[in-house]
């Protein structure tokens, strides 16, 4: 077996991936095979947060185009945060993977609240530790609590697993002459304005140096090969 690259990383994956493609809800089966590509790294003895988004459930927008308070509006998206980790919780620890869920919101009765030296513990034990509901602050997207945490628990690396298999120029469905950039440094990242991850979000990884990696979730082995240290999907850093 080939030894992993990365001891720590925290995955940061897009509600949309627990539901049919163009749906919304929860598909049981698709937060399966989401499990089914973290369970695989898992096995390699890597240690695994995950942050996970709501747009399944939520979207802060649509309230807010129909006169929603913009701080209600993303109470509501936390708390969806937490309905797709639990689902995701289940799927991974039906096939075995021990795992915890932490809150930034506390609802002792479903999850633990979130402390950071705890999920440090839970991450050095080999459990997969899911980070719900944001920071627990509105204004702030799950992509700035993906590196949050990150930053937080010293991880070597934030994956961001999405639908695309990188960071391009342009957008690659209305350009099909995009380039995609294999390596990409943080400022350039803030100055392109690229759509994969929120300035927050850039500059808390570029000021803490956590190298982030975007990829294609549904991409076969996608997880396998970042955390082998293989050149896959955009590395953004230094």
């Amino acid at each position: 077996m080939v030894q992993p690259h990365y001891n720590r990383v925290i995955i940061k994956i897009g509600g949309e991936s627990l539901s049919n493609p163009g749906g919304c809800g929860i598909n049981p089966q698709r937060a399966d095979e989401v499990a089914l590509r973290i369970a695989a790294i898992h096995a390699q003895e890597i240690e695994i947060g995950i942050v996970i988004g709501a747009g399944n459930l939520w979207r802060g927008i649509d309230g807010m185009d129909h006169g929603m308070d913009r701080a209600r509006a993303d109470q509501i998206g936390m708390l969806a945060t937490v309905m797709n980790s639990l689902a995701l919780a289940d799927a991974l620890e039906r096939r075995g993977v021990i795992t915890r869920v932490q809150t930034a919101i506390e609802m002792r009765a479903i999850a633990e609240p979130y402390i950071r030296l705890r999920a440090m513990r839970h991450l050095a034990k080999g459990r997969v530790v899911i980070f719900g509901a944001g920071t627990g602050n509105p204004y702030f997207t799950t992509d700035t609590a993906a590196a949050l945490r990150a930053a937080e628990t010293g991880a070597d690396l934030l994956i961001k697993a999405t639908k695309v298999d990188g960071v391009y120029d342009a957008d690659p469905n209305k350009n099909p002459d995009a380039t995609r950039f294999e390596h990409i440094s943080y400022l350039d990242a803030l100055n392109f304005q690229v759509r994969v991850m929120d300035s927050t979000a850039l500059t808390l990884c570029m000021d803490n140096q956590v190298p982030i990696v975007v990829l294609d979730l549904w991409d076969p082995n996608s997880l396998e090969k970042v955390v082998r240290g293989e050149p896959i999907g955009t590395l953004i850093g230094n």
